[in-house]
């Protein structure tokens, strides 16, 4: 694999987003939300809990919207991403970011590289601290949901059916 902006961690996170079969992208804050735009309407964010990286006006609010329910795409934003896993961890605030990310068909995450760490345990002695000081909680995501409780292995059957991590330079 061809090194992403020579961050090791962020290569490390892209491969294990390959091996889950989870689509990404690298882009810029500048070309974020021309990014954004190429997914399936109706979309749906949640606010970004960030102060220099914002959900761009282009796509509606959760709580300016009633069609959460029915969107095709729903947008959060990624507080940490853990390289090992290929997994980003969504918090509870704002709390519209929740049912966007799981009752839409694709959750798009938004990851700043910074913010990809390479292990669970460095995840956890960063998430400890900001979650006993702030409250709230933290949901750690895995590729797209998936059971098997059935037989065969059934992707997106509690939604959403596809992850996609738009990871920021």
């Amino acid at each position: 694999m061809a090194a992403i902006a020579g961050n090791a961690t962020v290569d490390r996170f892209a491969a294990a987003l390959d091996d889950l079969d989870v689509g990404w992208t690298l882009t810029t804050v500048d070309e974020l939300s021309g990014e954004l735009e190429r997914f399936s309407e109706p979309t749906v964010g949640a606010p970004f809990p960030f102060e220099d990286l914002s959900l761009p006006d282009s796509i509606p609010r959760a709580s300016e919207s009633e069609d959460v329910k029915d969107a095709n795409t729903g947008v959060t934003a990624g507080v940490l991403a853990i390289a090992e896993y290929g997994s980003v961890v969504i918090g509870s605030e704002p709390p519209e970011t929740e049912p966007v990310s799981l009752y839409a068909d694709t959750h798009v995450a938004v990851v700043r590289a910074e913010d990809v760490v390479a292990s669970m345990g460095e995840a956890f002695a960063e998430l400890g601290p900001r979650l006993r000081e702030a409250g709230g909680n933290a949901i750690i995501v895995t590729g797209p949901s998936a059971t098997a409780d059935m037989g065969a292995l059934v992707r997106g059957v509690h939604d959403p059916g596809d992850v996609h991590v738009v990871i920021v330079e």
